[in-house]
């Protein structure tokens, strides 16, 4: 492969929503350097996470694949990548070096999956008997296994400054990492980069500058829609939700939230300091910048955190892409409103570069003329299952613990505040996603539907219980510990 091939830098972040972002007209975050990236590229405004939970999401960026084709919807922790040719694989056949830092969260925890090299950064998940990049680094510099002495957890939304000098923060050693692999580059070949911020899901532990920066800011509150005004109402898996964030005071939460956006800002100033080393080292113009995550955050909204449901702020993520400077595939700071999912990510940046997509393949390129009718997302097996199906104006949400439908007008209540379901206006948009819905049902989901009509399974209280592992929180990590039977991750709990 010719030397002046493009170099391709892939950015995925982890809990960050399409709507946080000043260039997507929130005027409260800070993100200076992913805005006027934005403002080079192209935004793709109605992009979506296929299931918007860790470990599903990021099968389907690695292999451009559904659910349905790589077999995760639920967060199988223990599931490997599918045998299938990996965005990383293509590029290597293609005569790219590939190297990746940061969260993959694959396993085991030291699979490639088609990257060369690998500085992982695995949240200190020791569980398994597997020491991090991460965990090397800080013990190297003098931190032994202090990553967590800061005490929260990583699913709740509490916060704290973070507690050791800021160069040790998981941010900037990622982006300092990618730089060293920008420099240590082979010059004969073109390269494909990944870097997996962890930032900001929780725990919420900014360096303090960072918290600095949002003293003097009223915070943006958050908005709560007429459907949820009645929280005895709320499906089974929405009341958890619901139920979780009554842990925390409007003021605390605001404070929290202070925090998400703190570690937004440090992760858009460590991709400026990526730009400024590719600039410096000759490669700006022709390498092509991708941002996205695997999912966002509730965040407050709706009365809710976290992720694994449909609406705007969990589901909704950015889509930000840079080409080349001779070659961008769009206008600079142009937005484009077509449906597209993380399974597209690796078609486009395989088809910028001119490299054969695999047939595993199932998403498209973003950059072609591909304009989908309407999107499908699935997430859960069990009580806390949910599915979705967007068009261009219309989101149908199905929770079948409850059978219970929402549909909102996303072109008038970009919020969904105002559930149309239960309109007789909307009866013939609501029959029509239903129908698309059904036919997308698979592995089970078919039981849900009797004689044509939706009947999904008896709905039930949800009565939130206190959790004993505080929401799966680390500790100390020196010595190390024994490998150990615990679940990774508790997502909920009840009584």
């Amino acid at each position: 492969m010719a030397q002046d091939q493009p170099n391709v830098l892939l950015i995925c972040a982890d809990h960050w929503a399409a709507e946080h972002f000043g260039v997507a007209g929130n005027d409260i975050i800070l993100t200076p350097g992913l805005n006027e990236i934005a403002l080079c590229g192209t935004r793709f405004t109605n992009t979506y996470s296929e299931s918007p939970v860790c470990i599903p999401a990021r099968r389907t960026l690695m292999t451009g694949q559904t659910p349905r084709s790589h077999g995760d919807r639920k967060f199988n922790d223990t599931l490997r990548m599918a045998d299938v040719t990996t965005m990383a694989q293509a590029f290597r056949n293609a005569g790219y070096q590939a190297d990746a830092v940061g969260k993959l969260h694959v396993h085991p925890q030291r699979d490639r999956i088609g990257f060369d090299s690998v500085l992982l950064d695995d949240e200190g998940r020791p569980q398994w008997g597997v020491h991090d990049d991460y965990d090397i680094y800080l013990g190297q510099a003098g931190y032994a296994g202090r990553q967590f002495d800061h005490g929260m957890s990583n699913n709740q939304y509490y916060y704290r400054p973070w507690h050791l000098p800021e160069e040790t923060h998981a941010t900037n050693w990622a982006a300092r990492g990618m730089v060293q692999l920008i420099k240590r580059r082979d010059p004969t070949k073109p390269a494909f980069w990944y870097l997996g911020f962890r930032a900001p899901h929780p725990p919420l532990v900014p360096p303090q500058a960072y918290l600095d920066l949002y003293r003097d800011i009223e915070i943006d509150t958050p908005y709560v829609g007429d459907w949820v005004k009645d929280p005895d109402s709320l499906p089974y898996p929405l009341s958890a939700l619901y139920q979780r964030m009554n842990l925390y005071t409007p003021a605390q939460f605001l404070a929290a939230k202070k925090a998400f956006y703190a570690l937004c800002t440090q992760v858009d100033h460590q991709i400026r300091y990526l730009i400024g080393t590719l600039r410096l080292e000759g490669l700006l113009d022709n390498t092509i910048i991708c941002f996205t995550s695997d999912h966002g955050d509730m965040l407050g909204n709706h009365h809710m955190v976290a992720k694994r449901v449909f609406y705007e702020s969990s589901a909704n993520v950015p889509m930000i892409l840079m080409g080349t400077k001779d070659n961008p595939p769009m206008p600079g700071g142009s937005t484009d409103n077509r449906l597209f999912g993380l399974q597209d990510v690796m078609p486009t940046l395989l088809d910028l570069c001119n490299i054969p997509i695999p047939d595993s393949v199932d998403g498209v390129s973003m950059v072609g003329s591909t304009r989908r009718d309407y999107f499908y997302g699935e997430c859960g097996e069990d009580d806390h299952a949910t599915r979705m199906i967007r068009d261009l104006r219309y989101k149908l949400i199905y929770y079948p613990t409850g059978n219970h439908f929402q549909l909102f007008d996303l072109e008038q209540d970009p919020k969904e505040c105002v559930d149309l379901a239960p309109d007789p206006k909307h009866a013939e948009i609501l029959k029509d996603l239903t129908a698309k819905l059904r036919d997308e049902l698979y592995g089970g989901d078919e039981n849900w539907v009797r004689d044509g009509a939706f009947v999904g399974y008896p709905d039930k209280p949800y009565v939130w219980a206190p959790h004993r592992s505080l929401n799966s929180q680390r500790g100390d990590g020196w010595p190390p510990s024994p490998m150990v039977d615990i679940p990774q991750i508790e997502w909920t709990q009840e009584r």
